[in-house]
């Protein structure tokens, strides 16, 4: 169903994935996008290609990169956000982190971060404590940078190899979780716009 929001299709940016190309998170990311376009978004990924060239965000004041600022400008029109990240050590990984870091550049706008956005989460790991500890990571660091995280976080384990080949999932118990992340960042930024 193609639904519009505030007379446009709702924007959903997702970011995430890993530097390693077709990544699991990142194909994780993409299914979750997806849903979120057949139910009438405008979808924007910012992926691991993308997050690899992201300088380290440096605090001191100086002039933002083309890429700060594209992945800035992108967050501040979305009308939510999915954020897609491989369980490194238990956490979150740099170049994410990294990104979010990023977003202080938002810091004194009226809205800052995520500020009254819905905001999804996608964690895969190599095996399910990692999968816990990073997704209670993420909804952590979604929460002090002001975000309504979705009140469902796909944790997905991937030991036995998530995707096939076309990047579907193999599980339909993953297959829905990734698409019950898009759903609830869908229904909150349309109630978020009404």
């Amino acid at each position: 169903m193609s639904e519009q929001v505030g007379g446009r299709r709702p924007l959903i940016v997702g970011i995430g994935g890993t530097i390693r190309a077709g990544s699991t998170t990142e194909t994780a990311l993409i299914c979750s996008l997806r849903t979120a376009e057949a139910m009438g978004a405008e979808t924007r990924l910012f992926g691991g290609d993308f997050l690899a060239k992201l300088p380290i965000f440096d605090p001191r004041p100086c002039d933002p990169t083309p890429e700060q600022l594209e992945l800035v400008e992108a967050v501040r029109q979305a009308d939510g956000v999915i954020i897609g990240s491989p369980g490194y050590h238990g956490s979150i990984s740099g170049v994410v982190k990294n990104a979010l870091d990023t977003l202080e550049i938002t810091a004194k706008d009226a809205s800052p971060y995520f500020h009254g956005k819905p905001v999804g989460a996608v964690v895969t790991a190599y095996g399910w404590q990692a999968t816990g500890s990073t997704l209670n990571a993420l909804r952590g660091i979604i929460h002090a940078m002001r975000g309504w995280p979705t009140p469902f976080g796909a944790a997905l384990n991937s030991t036995a190899g998530l995707f096939d080949e076309t990047g579907a999932c193999r599980d339909p118990k993953d297959a829905w979780a990734l698409q019950t992340v898009a759903e609830q960042v869908m229904e909150f930024a349309r109630m978020r716009v009404r």
